[in-house]
């Protein structure tokens, strides 16, 4: 029996970098010269972890200055108000996409996710990022969203990564209620 629309919710989860320096992307230089864009200071990174609903491509984001097991168990935390047993009227089973990484297989994720009965978890085959709906995400945001900028801060940097993200999600609500108007 195959399952229908809504009867669970699915969710793509992985984490990415992002730095205050920026990604050229997509810009055009003079023939024989470098494209530059002035980068004062050293780099800065910030992780970010994320999971992706795939009904809806609704993204919920964390960002961290590392990417350890506590910041994936803090994402976890984030999940469990989102689409734990006490977030709805209406319980279906939640379906947690993940791939191979340290931070998904230590000994402090699998207990987190242990405690979490309420929540499945399905591994995806090791090295397939392209098997990984929130890969196109983070793609997006990077091109779309911090390419050819440079920022003040990492907290200028996190700002910018939250506010995108809600652009995001906002872009695709909109897209949604029109395709089904």
């Amino acid at each position: 029996m195959q399952a229908q629309a809504g009867d669970i919710v699915l969710l793509f989860a992985d984490e990415s970098e992002a730095l205050t320096h920026p990604y050229l992307a997509q810009r055009w230089a003079r023939r024989g010269q470098d494209l530059r864009v002035e980068a004062p200071g050293m780099a800065q990174r910030r992780a970010i972890l994320g999971v992706r609903e795939a009904a809806t491509g609704e993204l919920l984001v964390r960002t961290s200055a590392t990417k350890k097991s506590s910041d994936f168990t803090a994402l976890l935390d984030q999940i469990d108000l989102w689409y734990g047993p006490e977030s709805r009227l209406a319980p279906v089973p939640v379906v947690l996409v993940l791939d191979n990484g340290p931070i998904h297989t230590s000994k402090a994720t699998t207990a987190a996710l242990a405690e979490r009965g309420w929540l499945s978890v399905e591994w995806l085959a090791k090295y397939a990022p392209e098997l990984n709906a929130i890969e196109r995400d983070w793609r997006h945001l990077k091109r779309h969203f911090l390419a050819n900028r440079t920022f003040t801060d990492v907290d200028a940097l996190e700002r910018s990564i939250h506010q995108a993200v809600s652009e995001i999600n906002r872009e695709r609500r909109v897209y949604k209620a029109c395709a089904h108007t």
